[in-house]
């Protein structure tokens, strides 16, 4: 338990960081993702630049080849898989490897991974050697994203519970800056290269800035006063042992070892923080197997009932999947810094994260073109808007209260492994996500 005359967070300054902290661990990839259209017309065999129309679209006149039909696979395999490893490694190693060396460690190999992707904007090279490379960059991305959420978690967890929602919050926010960045780009009808360079030069920038809030943090009272308590509260308990074994003196030869053993060092059990934590770990996880196995990969197949060729039907997608959810999935997160129900031993958690299964079959049918095997049910557009108004939200929402709950149901010297722990379970959920995505995709 905290005291009473805690400091305040003046300005909100920590939560502000935190908020950075959170959009910086995000945007760089979701820039990364929008930019999908440029790093496939780098694949054509025939030229480096590729005709694109005015919606910002390859023409369609050019063939795909083998590199360009299988990069979406191969992208989200390279970004999912070490995105688990590395979650799961920090779960176990963080407190082998001091928080300052991960963080700001990793924030510094992404800014140098977008500036050479920057730079490579303007280099020529041989489809097959920008494919490798690209992919080698989308490892690294992910797999130091991951040690950076992972530790962002679990130094958020040692602060009051509302102070996990900045993160969740920052991560709503970089979706939704992406995808208006995208809608921006297709209005322009700029080059594909020229809004690649555009994203990852802002990439840059927003890491630049999360590098700075980082180095500013520990310099707050507020965040000082609760790393002290977490940290001294081991060396006080020391202290106090250490003087009842002078008093008891040559009378009772107990030795120090056993009850610093006992009594003293408070012992950080993975296995037993899994068992306090596992209905808030499951349910994040269960909420983005659910999220990711049905978004993008069936949500942003589905077509207008307007006519192809006006310009509803060019901005349906970017406007009304991409857009939309992160909006709401923004407003979910945010929403939690004001409201945090059903709480966190209610009954209700579990049950409203379960009940969005039920978003899958809507979805499904809806007008997802191609289809083979089921029929379209709701073929207007407004039934696909309003279940992804309530679809984001819900992920939005239920994601934050399992995220600020979770390092809450233990106690404070374990709320650091314990936000590691359920940054792992969110990685694990985008990992079933994606892989569930197929077969939904498939039976449709």
């Amino acid at each position: 338990m905290t005291a009473i005359n805690a400091p305040q967070d003046k300005y909100k300054a920590v939560w502000i960081i935190f908020f950075i902290l959170g959009l910086g661990t995000l945007l760089p990839w979701n820039f990364f993702m929008t930019a999908t259209m440029y790093f496939t017309s780098r694949l054509n065999d025939t030229s480096t630049h590729v005709s694109v129309n005015s919606t910002g679209n390859v023409a369609s006149g050019d063939t795909r080849n083998v590199l360009q039909s299988k990069f979406n696979n191969v992208m989200t395999l390279c970004a999912m898989v070490p995105l688990l490893i590395f979650t799961c490694l920090n779960s176990f190693l963080h407190q082998r490897i001091p928080q300052k060396v991960r963080i700001s460690g990793s924030l510094t190999v992404i800014l140098l991974v977008f500036m050479l992707t920057a730079v490579f904007v303007k280099v020529h090279m041989a489809p097959l050697s920008f494919f490798t490379l690209t992919m080698i960059k989308i490892v690294c991305i992910n797999s130091f994203g991951a040690i950076l959420q992972g530790s962002l978690f679990g130094l958020a967890g040692m602060l009051p519970a509302s102070y996990t929602t900045p993160i969740m919050s920052g991560q709503g926010l970089a979706g939704t800056f992406a995808a208006f960045s995208m809608i921006c780009a297709l209005a322009s009808g700029s080059a594909l290269t020229d809004s690649a360079f555009g994203y990852f030069i802002t990439a840059c920038v927003v890491i630049l800035l999360a590098i700075v809030a980082y180095v500013l943090l520990p310099r707050m009272e507020f965040f000082q006063y609760y790393m002290e308590s977490n940290g001294n509260r081991t060396s006080a308990d020391e202290e106090n042992k250490m003087e009842l074994l002078k008093k008891e003196g040559s009378a009772e030869k107990r030795p120090v070892v056993d009850l610093l053993e006992d009594e003293a060092r408070p012992s950080v059990s993975v296995v037993n923080i899994f068992k306090q934590i596992w209905v808030m770990a499951l349910s994040v996880c269960f909420i983005f197997t659910v999220t990711i196995g049905i978004f993008p990969a069936v949500t942003a197949d589905v077509k207008t009932g307007i006519e192809d060729g006006s310009q509803w039907s060019t901005y349906f997608i970017p406007v009304s999947c991409f857009l939309l959810f992160n909006l709401m999935d923004w407003a979910g997160r945010s929403l939690t810094a004001v409201c945090m129900w059903p709480n966190k031993d209610s009954v209700w958690l579990p049950v409203l994260v379960g009940l969005r299964v039920v978003f899958i079959p809507l979805f499904m049918l809806c007008n997802v073109q191609p289809r083979h095997y089921i029929p379209v049910l709701f073929y207007h557009d407004a039934w696909y808007i309003v279940f992804m108004i309530f679809f984001s939200f819900s992920n939005g929402y239920l994601a934050s209260l399992c995220m600020c709950f979770g390092p809450k149901k233990v106690q404070q010297h374990e709320a650091e492994t314990a936000g590691a722990i359920m940054a792992f379970f969110l990685s694990l959920g985008l990992a079933l996500g994606a892989a569930v995505s197929f077969l939904f995709r498939a039976i449709i």
